[in-house]
């Protein structure tokens, strides 16, 4: 049976960040420093699931309090109660889909932006359902989502200028300084400014790795050793010659194997 939100689950690739990026008038540094306080820069599980977040405070809302009762573990009037990411919080959606669907969906917050599910219509959507298939497909969906859900909340200026403690209230909520989002995206904004940004084609076969089985350690864009050697295993059972880099020979490998497949 296959596995409910579970798409293609392509990566972002060059033509997308940068569309993205110019749609806000920004710079790859401050969306990177979005997905990276939002979701660590990644928009997919292994299972090609995109990365989501239950609000049990949402849904409670959004179903105007009838299940508290019952089910205040995914149905409270306060925040909490998340457990562990991945895929718990899947379990946790699908507890909440068996009382209310829409509602579930629309309390969730979907991929590599962390869109709420009752923002579909800000994120171009004409609601949670089609986003979320949009999602599953593609990374460039979700980024185009982001995009344009923060050109609809009128937050594309702020975050042109840096000041972090008004995008936060604007993207997290009032209470985005409970989670500290304003210091931690001026953080990550430095840390990009003054470094290494994500090289795509790394972060793509990454996500390839991933899927696959290979475990890179995450997805960061960066050549460090654990990808390296997540990618030198796939290269020895595809009988690939062994590099030090993302040739193109393994990139199109990868590609064939996890998406053309």
């Amino acid at each position: 049976m296959a596995l409910e939100f579970a798409g293609m689950a392509r990566p972002i690739d060059s033509e997308g960040f940068e569309g993205a990026a110019e749609k806000l008038g920004i710079r790859a540094a401050e969306l990177w420093t979005v997905v990276g306080v939002e979701t660590s820069g990644c928009g997919y599980l292994a299972d090609r699931r995109p990365t989501i977040l239950f609000e049990r405070h949402v849904f409670s809302k959004e179903t105007k309090r009838r299940f508290d009762a019952k089910h205040g573990d995914i149905s409270n009037r306060h925040a909490g109660g998340y457990g562990a990411a991945g895929s718990h919080q899947y379990e946790r959606l699908a507890s909440a889909i068996s009382l209310d669907r829409q509602a579930a969906l629309r309390s969730t917050s979907w991929g590599i932006g962390q869109v709420m599910g009752y923002n579909a219509a800000m994120a171009g959507y004409a609601d949670a359902e089609e986003m979320i298939e949009a999602m599953s497909a593609s990374e460039t969906a979700q980024f185009d989502a982001l995009a344009a859900f923060i050109r609809a909340a009128k937050l594309d200026g702020v975050l042109r200028t840096h000041d972090w403690g008004r995008f936060a209230a604007g993207y997290n909520g009032p209470n985005y300084r409970i989670n500290n989002y304003d210091t931690r995206l001026a953080a990550t904004f430095q840390r990009f400014e003054r470094g290494a940004l994500p090289d795509l084609q790394i972060r793509a076969a990454q996500l390839y790795l991933t899927y696959l089985g290979f475990d890179p350690q995450g997805v960061d864009g960066i050549m460090g050793r654990f990808t390296r050697s997540a990618m030198n295993e796939f290269q020895d059972k595809a009988g690939i010659q062994m590099t030090d880099f993302v040739d193109d020979d393994t990139f199109a490998a990868l590609k064939k194997a996890a998406i053309d497949g």
